[in-house]
């Protein structure tokens, strides 16, 4: 009997830990950190183990191109757009990652996989928003794996350094042979975004560019913020703080309301899609112009698991629901109301990361519109 109650008293001490572990949040984080460590890729990242760079003179290389028919062309049920290629504005979007499982630390650019799959959603659910305003144009690129945002942040630069690389080509090739000098944005969602960061620096901002560009939606930075002292360091290009401001930059990173604050190294840029503002005040859930459901499902197979696709077709996007979220700036992070319909849950670390075009899908489709047409009214 001793010994009985001796062994129960360990159990309930193991479960006493957990709980406190759980509770306090760092039982999550060590368990995530030893999945992070047993599932990354071997070794460390080496330029010479990836697989040739994309020629973006090919159209294979390009997720989403005015001339041919993809994923952005599409549109939601009941809303009215253009013809890609007659638009007198480009969209240059650069996609978030796709890339979740341990083959290598970047893309190996395999047409038939879950990560090329997961891109085409991604210009279904995202690069599809700026079909009204603008000409689509996506380039695909080797870009770093899930697994480089696990471990320290020398070795996530390093790969994203790497796969900048192929943005920054495609921008250029973007430019120099497809754009014609019509008026542009920059577009672009998580990982993208990082690049995006990187172009508006090293590329936008320091030339003539910046006076063609309508704005920049660089969405769900997360660990690497918008920051002030970034802004600082830029000669022309601003935060955007209302919704016709020109040549300006919009960001958000949403989280449930009640969440605990994103934990970053500095400041961010919180940019609420429902005011276009900066300020922290409250816009209510009737200013949601219509937040659009998810259309196919993300290969989230992680790790060492396979990267198959799912061989999924999307030949038509849902209707958006309008009113559907509130949503605050708070501290650098945008808090979001309960959404009132099924299909727009958090996330498994209690984000709105995967939402962050959806929830707000016609207030951005909308706002680009405005935002491009004056443009063209100044030059």
């Amino acid at each position: 009997m001793k010994a009985l109650k001796i062994v129960g008293l360990f159990f309930m001490l193991i479960a006493l830990i957990a709980i406190a572990l759980l509770v306090s949040g760092l039982g999550g984080r060590l368990f995530f950190s030893a999945f992070a460590a047993y599932n990354k890729p071997e070794g460390t990242f080496n330029s010479a183990d990836a697989v040739a760079a994309p020629d973006y003179s090919e159209v294979r290389n390009w997720a989403a191109l005015p001339t041919i028919s993809d994923y952005a062309d599409l549109v939601p049920k009941g809303i009215t757009a253009g013809t890609q290629g007659e638009f007198p504005v480009d969209v240059f979007f650069i996609h978030p990652t796709g890339f979740l499982t341990t083959a290598s630390w970047t893309s190996p650019m395999d047409v038939n996989s879950g990560t090329e799959e997961n891109t085409r959603l991604m210009m279904a659910n995202q690069a599809s928003v700026f079909n009204g305003c603008c000409n689509v144009y996506a380039p695909r690129y080797r870009q770093a794996n899930i697994f480089a945002y696990f471990g320290e942040a020398e070795e996530r630069d390093r790969v994203l350094g790497f796969a900048y690389q192929d943005v920054r080509r495609a921008f250029d090739y973007f430019i120099n042979h497809y754009n014609q000098s019509r008026p542009f944005i920059i577009a672009s969602h998580s990982q993208g975004t990082h690049h995006a960061i990187r172009l508006l620096e090293d590329v936008i901002d320091s030339s003539d560019l910046h006076k063609r560009m309508v704005a920049a939606y660089l969405i769900g930075s997360t660990s690497i913020p918008v920051s002030p002292s970034w802004f600082d360091a830029m000669s022309n290009i601003k935060p955007c703080s209302q919704e016709d401001d020109l040549h300006c930059v919009i960001h958000w990173d949403s989280k449930p309301e009640g969440a605990p604050a994103y934990e970053r190294p500095e400041a961010s840029l919180c940019t609420n899609p429902l005011s276009w503002r900066t300020d922290e005040e409250m816009a209510d859930a009737n200013l949601n112009e219509g937040a659009l459901p998810r259309a196919g499902k993300r290969n989230d197979a992680m790790g060492k698991a396979a990267d198959t696709p799912g061989n999924q077709k999307v030949i038509a996007l849902r209707k958006p629901i309008s009113a559907l979220v509130s949503a605050q700036c708070k501290g650098g992070t945008l808090y979001v109301g309960e959404p009132a319909a099924s299909g727009f849950e958090a996330d498994r670390m209690g984000t709105y990361h995967l939402l962050e075009y959806s929830l707000f899908y016609m207030n951005i489709h909308n706002n680009a519109k405005l935002r491009a047409q004056g443009l063209l009214r100044e030059m």
